[in-house]
């Protein structure tokens, strides 16, 4: 029961990888497909939005609680740009549209990391090995950017552990869109060969 408990979760994942890497370019629409198997699973397994962490009713104390490691995180990564002056020129304006447009998308992850692949993980192992297998899926999506990869593995794992304790989806996509909009502006595309992952990461 356990290993077909594993076995759909590895399934969806392995869809997502099918599609970043080949899929969109031949059917481009086919992603449709992906959050409808998981709302059909959702759906099978009587989860509701706010259990998932779809929920308003906390995230205003845990946005108090966790602003403070935020603001240490900004301001550790904006010294980092100022002192190598690697800071993106892109103005107020397009920061403010970049961080509008991302938000959605960072969302979207948040509820795939947790909300989708760690409950699934929680039902077939451990805690502990579920956050981490979770963690590892969300790093592998990330490839073959070496830099993403590298950052998302630690940040996934911690956002499990955050999910666990606040369960509000929201949270998690406030504080990701925050952070990958900082990483964009401070981290060089030298480095972070402009966030892309898959084929795209081979573009010059």
């Amino acid at each position: 029961m356990r290993k077909l408990a594993i076995l759909e979760p590895l399934l969806i994942f392995g869809l997502i990888v099918a599609y970043i890497w080949k899929l969109r370019f031949v059917h481009p629409h086919c992603w449709i497909a992906i959050p409808a198997l998981m709302l059909l699973s959702h759906l099978l397994h009587r989860e509701s939005p706010r259990a998932l962490g779809f929920g308003l009713h906390n995230l205003r104390d845990c946005l108090h609680e966790l602003a403070p490691l935020l603001l240490l995180i900004a301001l550790l990564l904006l010294t980092a740009g100022v002192l190598l002056r690697t800071i993106r020129q892109i103005g107020f304006d397009g920061a403010f549209f970049a961080a509008a447009a991302y938000l959605p998308w960072a969302l979207a992850q948040q509820y795939a990391l947790s909300g989708y692949f760690l409950n699934r993980f929680d039902a077939a192992v451990s805690t502990r090995a579920a956050s981490l297998m979770a963690a590892v899926l969300f790093s592998l999506a990330h490839a073959p950017n070496p830099f993403l990869m590298a950052i998302t593995l630690p940040l996934g794992w911690c956002a499990t552990l955050l999910y666990r304790r606040s369960r509000n989806l929201y949270l998690l996509g406030i504080a990701h869109a925050a952070i990958g909009l900082l990483l964009f502006l401070v981290v060089p595309d030298s480095v972070s060969h402009h966030l892309r992952v898959g084929p795209g990461w081979f573009r010059p």
